[in-house]
């Protein structure tokens, strides 16, 4: 299970939620039904013990500006990121109490915008029903609006976590990194946000990361990232600001999930204990690897 401060789900903001989810379900993955948010932004999930991998569109533009939190509104966010690219354009840090961890990032230096509070009707696969509650602690960055997160609490992780669900094909089991690409400029500035949520870093050429309750948050130079990770999204450009570039996952038998790449036709690399797919464009301009062991540079 992951812990508060830990990786839980990066959102991958797409133009196309229909085709980006069936790219994932034929790779292997569990993708729930497309469901949709009050503020105007729709929404497919894989689910793991403890965190996510959540692909997001948009499915009504006058809906946008619906339930803020302080002067942040979620689904406008979204969609201002969708008009730059497609990539990752807020994640989410677990959470298992959003008022203490708030209060936590705040001291540490991260602005609190404010709370949201939704929940979904679900049907459990013994035909039981109940309904979700989770609450958002929105933590938007001004200065680097990409790597805007925010706090993420399950009150009823019974109806989330379900193990039926947590069960995908290609045997991945859940995150175990996020890449950051920033310019060498930032990094001090970087370093200095996140020492005030976890308490020690390593060290690289070209970067540093710190290790979450769920993997490592990594950030590197674009030379590094190519280096240590691989190519950058073709539709990245070099972009001034740090952005999540790239996702970790970890999977319990790599041959089943190759075999699920061959069959859908994307183009893979072999790499040390992983795989890691050469072409980002399908995923909304974010590297995927996958490996058989908690990756370390």
């Amino acid at each position: 299970m992951n812990a508060s401060f830990g990786i839980d789900h990066p959102l991958l903001a797409t133009h196309d939620i229909e085709g980006l989810r069936a790219t994932l379900i034929s790779i292997g993955f569990n993708m729930t039904d497309i469901g949709k948010h009050p503020w105007g932004t729709s929404t497919s999930l894989a689910m793991f013990d403890g965190c996510l991998l959540e692909i997001m569109g948009i499915y009504d533009e006058s809906l946008l500006d619906e339930v803020p939190a302080g002067d942040f509104r979620f689904g406008r966010h979204i969609y201002d990121h969708l008009q730059i690219r497609e990539g990752v354009a807020l994640s989410a840090l677990h959470s298992t109490n959003s008022i203490a961890d708030a209060e936590q990032a705040e001291a540490a230096g991260f602005t609190v915008a404010g709370h949201l509070e939704f929940g979904r009707d679900v049907t459990l696969p013994d035909q039981s029903t109940g309904r979700t509650k989770t609450t958002l602690a929105l933590l938007p960055d001004c200065q680097f609006p990409r790597l805007s997160f925010f706090l993420c609490q399950q009150h009823r992780p019974n109806l989330i976590y379900v193990p039926e669900w947590l069960e995908h094909p290609n045997t991945v089991r859940g995150i175990c990194g996020i890449n950051i690409e920033a310019n060498i400029k930032y990094h001090a500035a970087l370093k200095a946000q996140f020492a005030g949520l976890y308490s020690g870093f390593e060290e690289f050429d070209g970067g540093f990361q710190f290790q979450t309750a769920n993997g490592a948050l990594r950030i590197l130079t674009a030379d590094a990232f190519e280096q240590a990770v691989g190519p950058l999204p073709d539709a990245w450009c070099p972009e001034d600001l740090p952005s999540i570039l790239g996702m970790d996952f970890y999977a319990t038998d790599l041959s089943a999930l190759n075999s699920f790449i061959a069959e859908a036709k994307l183009d893979c690399c072999i790499i040390e204990n992983g795989i890691f797919l050469a072409n980002s464009s399908f995923a909304a301009n974010t590297t995927l690897r996958f490996f058989n062991i908690r990756p370390d540079i």
